[in-house]
């Protein structure tokens, strides 16, 4: 614990007209634990803490400082402060805690091959991905990757921007793979095309969709 300040001036001293209430205020401040500070109001800047007290307080709370001794690193002032540090902590555990129902997740996602674990892309960067999108059953109903030699040569892969395309949730998934990388997501019906499906696409009603994706570039 630090050494107790000693009294700096008499009352004849302090009482005086040309004594400063801003000394007397400062030394307080310097020296008095936050709950006397609290107590006889002279928390704040300096300035306007003058313009408020009155002197004889000032004095009276001079002499206090030094009959009840509540320094700055008494016992008092550190049990106080550690029962303040001990409740932030219980409020932070509480806010970790709490649980919050987002439903079901809207996607599963499994590593097929690892990537760079660097080139993660963020949203709204435009990024080329091979993919391939599949039934249950193993139907594919879209693609990007050609069948031959032949056709890669005037096909290139899929330049999306991260989540503003409308590829349902793989979109999203992008977000959590690394340049090179391979995986595998599938799509929960209420997440992908639900009840009605879509028909156009060979894709039925309550359909699971299942996502191949492979991150070849991050612009």
């Amino acid at each position: 614990m630090a050494d107790e300040p000693t009294r700096e001036w008499s009352d004849e001293q302090l009482k005086n007209d040309d004594f400063p209430k801003k000394d007397i205020i400062k030394f307080i401040q310097d020296n008095a634990a936050h709950s006397f500070l609290n107590e006889h109001k002279l928390l704040g800047n300096i300035k306007n803490v003058a313009k408020t007290a009155k002197k004889e307080q000032l004095i009276i709370a001079y002499n206090q400082l030094f009959e009840c001794k509540k320094f700055k690193g008494t016992e008092v002032e550190v049990v106080t402060e550690q029962m303040k540090a001990v409740k932030v902590e219980e409020k932070t555990k509480e806010a970790k805690t709490e649980v919050v129902d987002e439903g079901p997740p809207k996607y599963k996602k499994a590593v097929l091959k690892k990537g760079d674990k660097e080139n993660f892309p963020k949203k709204g960067e435009v990024v080329g991905c091979w993919y391939t999108g599949s039934l249950e059953d193993g139907t594919v109903f879209d693609t990007n990757i050609p069948t031959s030699i032949l056709k890669m040569r005037h096909i290139s892969y899929l330049r999306i921007i991260v989540c503003k395309s409308l590829l349902l949730q793989w979109d999203e998934a992008l977000l959590t793979m690394s340049k090179g990388e391979t995986a595998r997501l599938e799509i929960e019906p209420e997440w992908a095309y639900g009840r009605k499906g879509l028909p156009d696409s060979k894709i039925p009603p309550n359909a699971k969709l299942i996502f191949e994706v492979e991150l070849v570039s991050v612009d």
